[in-house]
């Protein structure tokens, strides 16, 4: 045998034999590691630092300092940082010192400060997330740190299937003594399955309480009955109206309730006017298709994989999903703009393009200035920004390029169903709240009420310390949220159009969008009435989050509703005889 072959054996047989924490399987006596990840106060979950800064000890073993694995774990500040602690697969390990630690003043005021914050620290073992308190302050005001920490982890064949941690033995805290630290491990058969390994730390109760069930429900009769007055609108109001047009009949009672004499018809030379900034609202429509495509594709992914049980897949999902779909937002933004007569396609290309990313970036990095300022572990690597800049301008901008390209050649022709006028007709004064203002306010009033429950669960899972996991339900939601913007659109727009007021397309937008005020406004009560966040880190980082989170979902709501009245807008006009 050559020495080529013998040196690819060896290779291969490594690869085959040694375990660690990507493939899951470890044979008796390989490395299992231990990675610190980041320590903060326990009400301020996204305030984070890096386990090291609380003056802490290591392992006497080589350490692998400051690593990342993914480009989703930098953007949110996981520290994974070699804990020193010898670990072997299905091999105990007796009390074992790790150091002993000289506590000076300054370091005596770092732990007292942890405790009196109630610090939690976080570590993983083989990708499972483990928690242990920093230490306790007792009836006398006197301030403790536990020095001692028991692993207990449960194995199944070669794989970790369960870890618990138990801090043990209180020191006083106090200049000029030495305490102690050391760790201890224990071995234990167990009969979790691996693919059920992730089920402990899942809150079956509190997701899938009845009120979750109830919220869902009541949004479905909301749906039930949202549908049921649009098909009246459609197949009796809509009938009437074509008769009256046809006929010149007299008015009844309800046609009076819905508008004036003249009615919808006599904008049929304007309806189909290209609306005011036309670059920024066909940007906005492609930006919305682009983040539909995105959401829907991440739900099914995390249905379909579990993703709430690899660190960090989430993000790296949405990052991967909303680069490939960039061709989407380029199709139907462009398209659209060229359907209104837009000239500067490239800019509105651009514009497009950068939307979404800009308003992330850009609330990202302002965000990071205060965490670099606060030392905190969420500071955002230099060299990640750097990445993003690249995906942004080397991903993104060329495939919403080819998506534009094709939109503009395959669907960019107007086929209106009338002509539009050459001077646009006058809009007649109407009663106060059939202005586009007000009709955009209470637009959005019935979306949030039929999401505005799962909102509790989805803040709960990214504030507190519960993993969102019922995704189903966020599909369903989803799909409910669809429907019912569709509906509630489709009435405000046709009671627009029967005052003869053809801005249309703007209103229907922005009365979708407007959800996201509502949004916005709850997580003001969510952050005062259900969390005990403080500081003017974590109170930054909520509320600009809260922002993208309400700005997002606006795009999605509004284009969802801009879609939907479009339909409906070409239907009754293309079947109306215009003289």
């Amino acid at each position: 045998m050559g020495l080529a072959a013998r040196a690819f054996l060896f290779v291969l047989t490594l690869l085959l034999v040694r375990g660690d924490e990507h493939n899951h399987k470890y044979n008796d006596g390989e490395e299992v590691v231990l990675w610190m990840n980041t320590v903060g106060p326990y009400h301020n979950r996204q305030e984070t630092y890096a386990y090291f800064s609380l003056p802490f000890c290591s392992g006497s073993k080589s350490s692998i300092s400051h690593y990342h694995e993914t480009l989703s774990e930098a953007l949110q500040g996981v520290e994974l940082e070699f804990s020193g602690y010898e670990i072997e697969f299905n091999r105990d390990v007796p009390s074992t010192v790790i150091c002993m630690v000289d506590l000076t003043e300054d370091k005596v005021k770092a732990f007292t400060y942890a405790v009196m914050n109630e610090y939690w620290y976080q570590m993983y073992i083989d990708g499972l997330p483990i928690w242990g308190k920093v230490g306790e302050k007792d009836d006398q005001g006197r301030y403790y740190i536990y020095t001692h920490k028991k692993f207990d982890i449960g194995r199944n064949g070669q794989q970790i299937v369960d870890i618990s941690l138990t801090t043990e033995k209180k020191e006083l805290l106090a200049a000029g003594s030495k305490i102690k630290f050391s760790y201890e491990v224990n071995w234990k058969p167990s009969v979790v399955e691996f693919k059920d390994r992730f089920d402990k730390y899942l809150d079956p109760n509190f997701f899938q309480h009845r009120i979750h069930w109830f919220s869902i429900f009541n949004s479905f009769m909301m749906v039930i009955f949202l549908v049921g007055l649009v098909s009246m609108i459609l197949m009796r109001t809509l009938r009437k109206d074509y008769a009256r047009y046809s006929k010149d009949e007299e008015m009844d009672d309800m046609e009076r309730d819905l508008g004036d004499e003249y009615g919808w018809k006599q904008v049929h030379g304007d309806v189909f006017r290209s609306p005011p900034h036309t670059l920024l609202f066909s940007a906005l429509i492609g930006a919305g298709y682009q983040l539909i495509s995105v959401v829907f594709c991440v739900i099914i992914f995390a249905i379909v994989g579990e993703l709430y049980t690899e660190r960090g897949s989430m993000l790296s999902t949405a990052i991967f999903v909303y680069a490939a779909t960039s061709p989407i937002n380029g199709y139907f933004g462009g398209s659209l703009y060229s359907r209104l007569g837009g000239r500067m396609w490239i800019r509105q290309m651009l514009v497009s393009a950068f939307m979404v990313p800009v308003f992330v970036c850009g609330t990202a990095f302002f965000i990071n200035f205060i965490a670099i300022g606060y030392h905190a572990s969420r500071a955002i690597p230099f060299g990640t920004m750097v990445a993003v800049t690249c995906i942004c301008f080397f991903v993104i901008l060329p495939l919403t390029l080819v998506g534009t390209v094709v939109g503009r050649n395959l669907d960019g022709q107007p086929d209106y169903p009338c002509r539009v006028n050459a001077v646009p007709r006058p809009i007649p004064e109407k009663k106060w709240f059939m202005e586009p203002a007000i009709i955009i306010l209470l637009g959005g009033i019935l979306p949030f009420g039929s999401i505005f429950i799962e909102m509790y669960f989805i803040f709960t899972s990214f504030w507190a310390y519960k993993i969102y996991y019922v995704y189903g339900f966020m599909l369903l939601v989803f799909t409910i949220l669809t429907i019912v913007t569709v509906c509630v659109t489709i009435v405000c727009s046709y009671f627009l159009l029967n005052a003869e007021d053809y801005r249309w397309q703007w209103t229907s937008f922005m009365s979708a969008a407007s959800t996201s005020i509502y949004v916005y406004a709850y997580s003001f009560y969510y952050f005062f009435f259900k969390t005990k966040m403080y500081g003017l880190f974590q109170t930054t980082f909520y509320f600009g989050y809260m922002a993208l989170f309400s700005g997002a979902l606006g795009i999605i709501c509004g284009t969802v509703g801009y879609i939907g009245t479009s339909v409906f807008v070409r239907k009754i006009y293309s079947n109306v005889k215009i003289d």
